[in-house]
């Protein structure tokens, strides 16, 4: 299993495990079943309302509906890397995920790139060339990886980070600023020190926690959420922060 170091525009080096071809095959295995399942399940009900005597017959009728239904296997893996940020369901059970590797978020553009590249990978070749392109490169990138960027990480092992500023985070934690990555590691250290500062007075001192807030929103561009106060507010960025670093 190779490693992958990412080097982030804030100078944070992450040091992440590329997915094996193990891992990701047995992922695109179990997109692959689930999609079956799918259409067998469509053309099951199909076949028990009998449509086509719905439709009198039309060949073309029936047709334009069976694409339709068959939509949601074409742009199964593109529609779900877009809303799972990276991850199918298979993806989710094994416990992978797409990212850039320069360390960010992966666009809708690359998963588009990616998805289109599948035709070459898996389809035309019946897997050969995708499986190929995995064992030879060095990232266990397939074609539409290298294309667009990207990579498949596996998130099993935690991400060694040369830093002492993390908070331990359950693997159920959702993060809620994407951008806190603009942070860098001493931005962080001031931040939580500061908020440590203001815990062990008797009384929380307001005006630093909001002169903090106010200079979060200033250098990352992040907005607070309406109805969370000032210290729920930082107390999510260094989750998040020790989140990205750890899950990109």
């Amino acid at each position: 299993m190779s490693e992958l170091s990412i080097n982030t525009t804030q100078n944070v080096v992450i040091k992440f495990s590329a997915a094996s071809v193990g891992e990701r095959m047995g992922a695109y295995a179990l997109d692959l079943v689930i999609k079956i399942a799918y259409l067998f399940t469509v053309f099951y009900i199909f076949y028990w309302l009998k449509l086509d005597r719905i439709f009198g017959g039309d060949r073309w009728a029936i047709m334009s509906v069976m694409m339709i239904l068959a939509l949601p296997y074409v742009f199964y893996s593109l529609v779900l890397e877009t809303l799972f940020e990276g991850q199918t369901l298979g993806k989710k059970i094994c416990k992978i995920k797409v990212v850039k590797i320069d360390g960010y978020q992966a666009s809708f553009g690359d998963y588009i790139i990616r998805w289109l590249f599948r035709l070459i990978d898996f389809i035309s070749s019946s897997g050969l060339v995708g499986l190929t392109a995995m064992i030879i490169s060095e990232k266990t990138q397939r074609l539409g990886d290298m294309a667009s960027g990207t990579a498949v990480i596996t998130l099993k092992n935690k991400i060694t980070i040369n830093s002492t500023i993390l908070e331990e985070i359950g693997d159920a934690y959702v993060p809620v600023y994407p951008l806190v990555i603009r942070l860098s590691d001493n931005d962080i250290r001031i931040i939580k020190e500061t908020y440590q500062t203001t815990l062990v007075q008797k009384k929380i001192d307001f005006e630093i926690l909001g002169k903090l807030k106010d200079k979060i929103e200033s250098v990352t561009g992040i907005t607070k959420q309406s109805g969370t106060t000032n210290e729920e507010f930082i107390k999510t960025i260094l989750k998040d922060y020790n989140f990205y670093t750890q899950h990109m």
